[in-house]
């Protein structure tokens, strides 16, 4: 290979993509040259490998190019759980467009996700007063309940409702906080809206029927259980969960609020479900129907009776 061709390579890899792709554009030039046979076989899958990592940096580096962009793709990192990546962008994205609200709603989600929980209220803290306030409050809220502080979290939930009614998870922590705090009878409304917003939502699912085992409705719950095809992991949560807020044991496991709060005792399996396949809960109409035929033999009339105490 023409060196001086390489090092021309070399010189536009570092301008367009920084040194780590370059780095990687190098080493992949180097092992290109290999004239043995079992050094080009031993060193195939690394070729591949290195080629990849230098286009994806191509694509990055050519496409991220407004602060709209860049928000978006940590938005994607967290979506799949690279929390603690997502951090390094943040930084990387506030060097070069500044702090906004967006990015530290990002922070402070990024904060939380990684156990940085007084970082993470700070940052939340930060979006009081601005547009994402909301998002503060509902942020507020999940660390208060992370903290089993389920009253404090009640109230942080409430005021972030006030800013967004119809968002559904948001409904969805809201009636597991009242549930937790033992306002059985205020969860059933936003658990029964967040539903109903959200049939395919597993936290709305798993929440509601959380709710129907603590009102003695274990039929109802059965069947929406059973309808959701709910592993039997899924299943023993949600009965253990019941049992501890009807007092059935002293000592009670920190349950995720929502899907991403960390659980403290590895004995209680979070309550995350399998996306849901069936809305019709009779009694319960959804934007979403799609087996009604398979449950309407097996489900009540009526899945929240008025007779057993509830609004």
């Amino acid at each position: 290979m023409n060196i001086h061709f390489l090092k021309l390579r070399l010189h536009r890899a570092r301008g367009s993509l920084g040194a780590r792709a370059a780095s990687c554009l190098l080493a992949f030039a180097i092992v290109g040259c290999a004239t043995s046979k079992d050094q080009y076989a031993a060193s195939a899958d690394a070729q591949q490998r290195l080629a990849a990592e230098v286009a994806a940096d191509t694509k990055a580096g050519t496409s991220v190019d407004t602060k709209e962009t860049y928000l978006k793709l940590v938005e994607q990192m967290q979506r799949e759980n690279l929390w603690f990546a997502s951090l390094a962008h943040i930084d990387a994205l506030e060097q070069r467009w500044g702090i906004s609200p967006e990015s530290t709603r990002l922070r402070a989600d990024s904060l939380r996700q990684t156990g940085q929980a007084s970082q993470s209220e700070t940052a939340y803290k930060r979006l009081l007063g601005t547009p994402l306030e909301a998002a503060g409050y509902r942020g507020l809220g999940l660390l208060a309940g992370a903290r089993g502080n389920y009253p404090e979290a009640v109230q942080l939930l409430k005021q972030a409702q006030r800013h967004t009614p119809t968002d559904a998870l948001l409904l969805s922590d809201l009636g597991y906080a009242q549930l937790r705090a033992g306002s059985i009878d205020e969860a059933r409304l936003p658990l029964m809206q967040a539903l109903q917003l959200r049939p395919d939502s597993t936290q709305a699912q798993a929440n509601l029927a959380l709710y129907l085992e603590l009102t003695n409705q274990q039929e109802q719950a059965a069947a929406m259980m059973d309808a959701n095809r709910m592993p039997p992991a899924a299943r023993s949560a949600v009965k253990e969960a019941a049992l501890q807020l009807r007092g059935g044991r002293t000592a009670t496991p920190t349950v995720p609020l929502a899907a991403g709060v960390p659980v403290r005792d590895e004995t209680a399996p979070p309550l995350v479900l399998k996306a849901s396949r069936w809305s019709n809960l009779t009694g319960i109409r959804t934007a979403i129907q799609s087996n009604p035929a398979a449950t309407a033999s097996s489900t009540p009339s009526s899945p929240i009776s008025p007779a057993r105490g509830t609004p």
